[in-house]
């Protein structure tokens, strides 16, 4: 082994072996231009303890001092009404292999402010990814740790969505509309979210009929929405919402883009939404398929107390087995590394 690749061997060594060690720290910043807070996972010196948020309870170093990783800054969007608690085990696999993960709260669609869920949220998210990148670059813990030339962004059902855009697609409202003219009954909760059901019963056409007016109504803006930030060089879109998107726009992404699917997503139906996208991507990545797994499986923890309609399209279908999660969020965090990483 020649002087130069020994040195290299040993610095990897030496940094996984801190990495054993570090404990995954847990923080907040304060988002820019009005955003809302951004939660940071990160390396840390400090010692993990019982963290209370909600109902959830982690094991993190609160205010941990932050110690230095691979130097790389992965960016978490989260699904419609989520919070950073879903994604803490995913977020703890990606800080053990050296990453800071920072999670943008979505203002108008977030567990605490649900009004402006769909695309006036879709609309805002791809800048907030970004805002998220600035702020926890100004902020003097994890400036000196990251280098946001290269970074990563994971984003889940809408931060699907959202990891889409910035991956090169672009999107219209009226896209999304015809859309459901097509196909509402075969993806009847892509199109009206929680807000009814179909049942197999006489109400089924006026259910479908008042939809379809309100969407029409809400949904006739066919202008294009693109965003791309030259810092962002590696995405993963899992059950993304994709059915508004025009999937000739991903055909070559600018960037590489994996995608997670699962089978038994009845939320968002996968032939109309992560399918399309690793139909029309030939150079997509196939990053994790769960054939078992709805539209919750990738949540971790699942959030509790989840009653009616989320209950059934987040809980974990008969026979799903969440053992299989932790194996999920290493491919996820693979992925980051083989393209984040020199």
């Amino acid at each position: 082994m020649g002087a130069g690749r020994a040195w290299l061997a040993g610095l990897a060594l030496g940094l996984a072996c801190a990495l054993a060690q570090a404990a995954t720290g847990l923080a907040v910043v304060a988002g820019r231009e009005g955003d809302g807070p951004v939660t940071v996972f990160y390396p840390s010196s400090g010692t993990a303890a019982e963290v209370k948020r909600g109902p959830f309870s982690l094991q993190a170093a609160w205010q941990g001092a932050p110690v230095r990783g691979n130097g790389r800054l992965i960016v978490v969007s989260h699904g419609s009404g989520g919070s950073p608690w879903t994604y803490s085990d995913l977020a703890a696999a990606m800080v053990g292999a050296g990453f800071v993960v920072a999670m943008p709260e979505h203002r108008g669609d977030n567990y605490k402010d649900t009004s402006e869920i769909g695309p006036p949220s879709w609309q805002r998210r791809p800048a907030e990814v970004s805002r998220a990148i600035d702020a926890v670059e100004r902020d003097d813990r994890f400036a000196r740790l990251v280098s946001t030339d290269k970074v990563g962004v994971y984003g889940m059902s809408a931060g699907g969505h959202a990891a889409l855009t910035v991956a090169g697609g672009r999107w219209s409202p009226a896209m999304l509309a015809r859309h459901c003219d097509a196909h509402i009954a075969e993806d009847f909760q892509a199109c009206v979210g929680l807000a009814t059901r179909l049942r197999g019963d006489l109400l089924d056409r006026v259910k479908i009929w008042v939809a379809l007016a309100v969407i029409h109504w809400r949904l006739s803006d066919a202008g294009w929405r693109s965003y791309r930030d030259p810092r962002i060089a590696a995405v993963v879109a899992a059950v993304p919402y994709a059915a508004d998107f025009d999937m000739a726009s991903l055909a070559a992404p600018p960037v590489p883009l994996g995608v997670v699917r699962a089978g038994q997503d009845r939320w968002l139906e996968p032939r109309f939404h992560s399918d399309a996208v690793l139909k029309a991507c030939a150079p997509c990545a196939r990053v994790a398929d769960v054939p078992d797994g709805g539209h919750g499986a990738l949540l971790s923890p699942l959030p509790p107390r989840l009653g009616g309609l989320a209950a059934e399209l987040l809980g974990d279908p008969q026979g799903f087995d969440r053992k299989q999660l932790p194996e999920i969020d290493r491919r996820i965090t693979d992925f980051f590394r083989r393209h984040l990483l020199p």
